[in-house]
């Protein structure tokens, strides 16, 4: 593991589960009503970097017949999200590290890009990329330059930057819908001041 992979599965693991146990699910099914209006037809998800499993409770009311699948870099994490639910696929490691085995309807991530060093951040999205059969969301802080800033007394775990620009300047996509999740109404749900950008895949030219 590189020093990010490392902090997030060890040496904040379980503190941020106990932080994070708590939510006010009407909201947090409201913002994936608002973040996926544009999607159709979304038969399996995949959501690289789970935690505890927050927005994969959330997407089991708005969408119960869809397959849900999980990446999760923390342990603990993943042996709580995996207890709580039936997943079709599961893999604890990071998102580059994971291999599995097919593809999704959605892949996406909910503030995680943002704790990926920016020198591994573009095959971490050429890997959500290539799980993705249709559309791929990410939802993370946003800056218009890159910019570090530091958690919780430590440096080099937090970035903040345009992902979406990013990801939209280098994979085969097209943006279907963005927005933001404004944190003094969605807090309570888990989300804080989340910009989001939902992409299809295009044809190969």
């Amino acid at each position: 593991m590189n020093e990010q992979e490392n902090f997030w599965a060890t040496k904040y693991a379980r503190e941020y589960i106990e932080n994070n146990a708590s939510f006010d699910h009407e909201r947090g099914v409201e913002a994936w009503r608002e973040m996926l209006g544009k999607a159709t037809n979304l038969a399996s998800i995949l959501e690289c970097g789970c935690n505890i499993g927050r927005n994969i409770e959330f997407l089991n009311v708005l969408l119960p017949d869809a397959s849900k699948s999980v990446i999760e870099i923390s342990q603990p994490a993943f042996e709580y999200v995996t207890r709580r639910h039936a997943l079709a696929y599961a893999f604890n490691g990071s998102i580059e590290a994971s291999d599995l085995d097919d593809t999704f309807d959605l892949v996406f991530t909910m503030g995680v890009l943002i704790h990926i060093h920016p020198d591994d951040l573009l095959k971490t999205m050429q890997k959500m990329f290539a799980y993705s059969s249709k559309y791929i969301l990410l939802g993370e802080y946003f800056n218009r330059t890159p910019v570090m800033l530091e958690y919780r007394g430590e440096q080099n775990k937090l970035f903040k930057r345009d992902f979406g620009k990013l990801f939209v300047e280098n994979f085969q996509v097209e943006i279907v819908d963005y927005g933001f999740l404004w944190g003094h109404v969605y807090d309570a749900a888990g989300f804080d001041d989340i910009t989001w950008w939902l992409f299809r895949r295009r044809e190969q030219e």
